[in-house]
């Protein structure tokens, strides 16, 4: 992505940074039965996809 600083990147780059962002995401909620996902953005951009597991555990009778 080429531009000048404070330039928006072209409209193709977008759509490509959206779809790459929904594809990560959506495989981290399929994976997911207890937990949370946090995206982190920097300048109108995800640059992090974390995702936090949680383990349930059944209390002992």
């Amino acid at each position: 992505m080429s531009g000048l600083p404070g330039q928006s990147p072209p409209a193709e780059a977008k759509h490509r940074h959206v779809d790459e962002i929904l594809h990560v995401l959506r495989e981290a909620l399929l994976g997911l039965r207890f937990g949370s996902v946090t995206l982190t953005v920097h300048e109108d951009r995800v640059v992090q996809i974390d995702v936090t597991t949680k383990t349930r555990l059944t209390p002992a009778d």
